[in-house]
């Protein structure tokens, strides 16, 4: 494939202001942008807003506005946003825009003529914080399972997609396209949603109820539902169906988006490509939730994070490390202030910030403030410049991956061992004897040149910070600094002036504020002593779900088929924590030697742990990738 690389967020819906989570995926996609520049590839980069829909016109009518002024005005605190967090996306889309309107209904009208688009009568649940109809088995004690409020009962003449012609073709297409949802987790619970029977969608609201969409091209007395008008944002951005653009980048497409929309963009999204005769997308790419001080982020709770606030207390390259750095790409992190600050005072002060002070202030007092001559390489300075190599190849991998934790973990390997090298070189010992000149111009040459490879590889997560370092290196803005640069060893000009700065990362202090104390959680009593040999009869063992559905008549029981080194069968009473697409590709911790017993007539070998939360349960599991059936000790 050509070096080109298309990266979209989901369009964010402008019933609420930003928060942490739209940060989130915007800095990813603004990560990985950055990243594939500095590879060289042709870029494009598209976010925008989602402006259509019952709920945006409720929220309208509460804040007493139109919905186009109410639209503009949320939409106006994203694209505003944007540039507050160095997110350099090349295209901000709405799809209150002309030419997205005109796509919409071009594709409505191509379907439609297809025969794939067809008038019914549908009635059934409808949830409006959903937008969509729910079957009667798809509530929870008669609640939208998401929003936990009962839907309205509606009974409505609609245009209905022709989805369910579409599944088998779905299923084989995600099947012989690994990779094209992932992680994996959530490509088995796409394949999870299409074991059921796909039914056809809903596409059209009546103009009596709700005017605030797009019209449909063959019938003017009907809107578009919010999601088959929404989706087509990302093909509207580069100039479907004729641009240079949609030719270009369209082939090397990628969407970021959270797990909560899985569903419209795994299942939705490519059947209506292939209704219009148009190729899915390259990668759907699913992150998890950051959740707050171990809480969901709830208006309700006021424990919504505020990327500006963060931004402007503690820097925004500190920020945008610690969202990249504190998240496994596809599970669920949990945001905490202190946490944020130890990260900034140990990686960021102490690791990277005293590296570059250290390095240019020596440089500056034994070198004349001038990049000396490498000299010869000794053995420690050959160690330095094979592991620079290697963690160019492993960040250049983990991006591949979406592992950005590990591409960071990769760096600060080479910056720790820089902060080694300068204690056992002793660059002040060296400077003490006029003989050891050629030694101490090397070793100072070594830690400068290896800086210029650590301000690209952080360029993409921290551009500021690594700004700064270039600036400090004397490196002009029309030096080209990429991954190529950084391949190979020498790049530092000889003779460059340095221009040593202020600290890159001060220390912060956290202050936890205040709170009214409430009487502590007394734990369950402790049961009695055990012999350690007593203990060892447990066999406890990592386990893989690979298939997960609700025991019938029961309300909280859930049977998986499970992955211990063997296939077996396990049934579990979490039915009313998990639903059981949460649970499929997901690694668990199971006691895997208890005697067979029945539940609800269905044999269960094996017992998951798990431990109760505020929330409710949650399923031990692991923050590294464990093998199937490796013992847990």
């Amino acid at each position: 494939m050509e070096k080109n690389f298309y990266i979209t967020t989901p369009i964010y819906y402008v019933n609420a202001s930003p928060h942490i989570g739209h940060a989130y995926t915007t800095i990813v996609a603004d990560v990985l942008a950055r990243y594939h520049r500095l590879r060289g590839y042709r870029t494009y980069f598209c976010t925008g807003t989602d402006e259509h829909g019952d709920k945006i016109a409720e929220a309208a009518r509460k804040a007493n506005m139109s919905p186009k002024a109410y639209a503009d005005q949320v939409s106006a605190q994203f694209r505003a946003l944007w540039p507050e967090l160095a997110v350099t996306n090349d295209y901000f889309i709405r799809t209150t825009d002309d030419d997205h309107v005109e796509t919409v209904r071009r594709i409505l009208q191509k379907v439609y003529e297809a025969g794939d688009i067809y008038f019914g009568e549908y009635e059934g649940y409808y949830c409006v914080g959903c937008e969509r109809f729910y079957m009667e088995k798809e509530l929870q004690e008669g609640k939208c399972p998401d929003h936990q409020s009962e839907p309205e009962y509606r009974k409505e003449s609609n245009y209905f997609f022709r989805m369910s012609k579409y599944q088998d073709w779905l299923i084989g297409y995600i099947k012989d396209h690994p990779d094209f949802i992932r992680p994996e987790r959530y490509r088995n619970e796409a394949l999870a949603f299409l074991r059921e029977p796909l039914e056809d969608l809903c596409i059209s609201r009546p103009k009596t109820r709700l005017i605030w969409g797009i019209t449909l091209p063959f019938d003017d007395q009907y809107v578009t539902y919010v999601w088959f008008d929404a989706l087509i944002n990302y093909i509207t951005a580069i100039g479907y169906p004729d641009g240079e653009k949609f030719r270009t980048f369209w082939p090397a497409a990628q969407h970021l988006i959270a797990k909560d929309i899985l569903k419209p963009h795994g299942i939705y999204w490519p059947t209506m490509l292939k209704a219009a005769g148009i190729e899915p997308c390259r990668h759907l790419n699913v992150h998890g939730y950051w959740n707050v001080d171990q809480s969901k982020m709830s208006k309700t709770l006021g424990n919504v994070v505020k990327p500006l606030m963060l931004k402007d207390k503690y820097g925004l390259d500190a920020f945008r490390y610690f969202l990249l750095r504190d998240m496994v790409f596809g599970l669920d992190s949990s945001f905490s202030e202190e946490a944020f600050v130890q990260r900034i005072n140990s990686d960021l002060a102490n690791d990277l910030g005293n590296l570059v002070s250290r390095t240019l202030t020596m440089a500056s007092k034994f070198c004349g403030g001038r990049v000396p001559p490498a000299g010869p390489p000794a053995d420690e300075d050959r160690i330095l410049r094979d592991l620079a190599s290697r963690v160019v190849a492993e960040v250049e991998k983990n991006f591949e991956d979406l592992a950005f934790h590990k591409a960071l973990i990769a760096v600060w390997e080479l910056i720790n061992a820089l902060n080694r090298y300068i204690v056992e070189s002793e660059p002040w010992v060296l400077a003490k004897n006029p003989d050891q000149k050629g030694r101490l111009n090397g070793v100072m040459h070594h830690l400068l040149e290896a800086l210029r490879v650590v301000s690209v590889l952080i360029a993409p997560f921290m551009p500021g910070a690594s700004e700064r370092i270039m600036a400090q290196l004397g490196i002009e803005d029309g030096t080209v600094q990429d991954f190529d640069s950084i391949r190979r060893w020498g790049g530092l000009a000889e003779g460059n002036e340095l221009k040593p700065a202020g600290a890159l990362f001060p220390r912060v202090e956290y202050r936890k504020e205040e709170k009214a104390e409430t009487p502590k959680e007394q734990a369950p009593p402790f049961k009695a002593e055990i012999d350690y040999a007593d203990f060892e009869k447990v066999d406890l063992r990592v386990a893989t779900v690979l298939e997960a559905e609700a025991v019938p008549k029961s309300n909280k029981l859930i049977k998986m088929k499970i992955d211990v080194g063997e296939e077996r069968t396990i049934v579990a009473g979490i039915a009313k924590d998990y639903k059981p697409g949460e649970l499929i590709g997901r690694k668990i911790a199971v006691v895997v030697n208890l005697k067979p017993t029945k539940l609800m007539g269905v044999e269960s070998r094996g017992m998951l742990l798990a431990t109760d939360t505020a929330e409710g349960l949650t399923v031990l599991s692991f923050d590294r990738e464990p093998k199937p059936g490796a013992n847990i000790r």
